[in-house]
């Protein structure tokens, strides 16, 4: 699908209300195929995001901005008909899904957020990880993408995967190798936490129930959704025992239960005092 002069790999299964699922850094729409008859009773579009899988990997770095991701979904979902989806974002997908719901409430029915973030709040962070960020961009064209993809798996988010079946984890890294040293480091510089604009203060405007997902063992991520949960005003969280960052990969069944409760729920989520922002 040509988007905005870019070759977007788009999926689409089964028929009924509109379920967006959007992969985290690395990832690509393969990530998702286990959830499939999971999710058979809704029409589930997968998207590769920019820099990612069989989407192109543009050489200017400015193209995977998130302002430019944000309009390219817009597009997309335009082309396919859907003038309202339920959105469901991983990791970075999850900072593309909340950056998008910000932009275009109107379009969002539902809001899933899986170990995602609404970027650093203050300008000192930001600026800290875009260096670490460049930094790592410039070691991915220097090495390549299996030097990267070794040290990658070796960080403290990732550690609880280790307990994953061997083939699992064998087909994780095939998937992620599959990429290419352009699309990621691209992707780091244009749309990495630090590049990304803080979505904290448009929290409270954001009125669709939103669905926050999180495993116990990945604390920080758990602390974030925690704070989200208090800002946002029509929300719930699940924090999932013995799973790490990726739970759709290490809890699949679970993953898959909570979000279709959450999508057939009919609870409004309310809180009886939602917390204001407050930077």
């Amino acid at each position: 699908m040509n988007i905005r002069g870019m070759n977007y790999h788009v999926e689409v299964h089964f028929s009924g209300e509109p379920l967006v699922l959007l992969h985290g850094f690395t990832g690509s729409s393969v990530n998702w195929g286990p959830f499939l008859k999971e999710f058979k009773s809704y029409q589930v579009v997968l998207i590769d995001m920019l820099g990612h899988g069989r989407t192109d990997s543009p050489t200017q770095s400015d193209r995977y901005h998130m302002d430019n991701v944000v309009e390219d979904l817009k597009v997309i979902f335009e082309k396919l008909n859907l003038d309202s989806v339920n959105l469901l974002g991983y990791s970075m997908g999850g900072r593309i899904a909340l950056s998008f719901s910000a932009k275009y409430p109107g379009f969002v029915k539902k809001l899933i957020l899986e170990s995602s973030s609404p970027g650093l709040k203050r300008m000192e962070e930001r600026e800290d990880r875009i260096k670490k960020d460049r930094y790592l961009a410039e070691g991915i064209v220097k090495k390549g993408v299996e030097a990267f993809v070794n040290d990658w798996e070796s960080i403290p988010l990732f550690q609880s995967q280790l307990q994953l079946p061997s083939e699992i984890q064998s087909l994780i890294r095939l998937q992620r190798l599959s990429n290419t040293k352009i699309g990621l480091s691209n992707s780091l510089i244009g749309m990495g936490t630090g590049s990304q604009s803080s979505s904290w203060e448009q929290l409270p405007l954001l009125k669709m129930p939103v669905l926050l997902i999180c495993g116990e063992l990945d604390t920080k991520f758990c602390e974030i959704a925690k704070e989200m949960d208090e800002i946002l005003p029509f929300s719930t969280i699940s924090e999932i025992n013995r799973a790490g960052h990726a739970i759709h990969v290490e809890k699949p069944r679970m993953f898959g239960k909570i979000v279709n409760e959450f999508l057939i729920s009919e609870t409004a989520y309310k809180k009886k005092e939602a917390k204001p922002y407050d930077n």
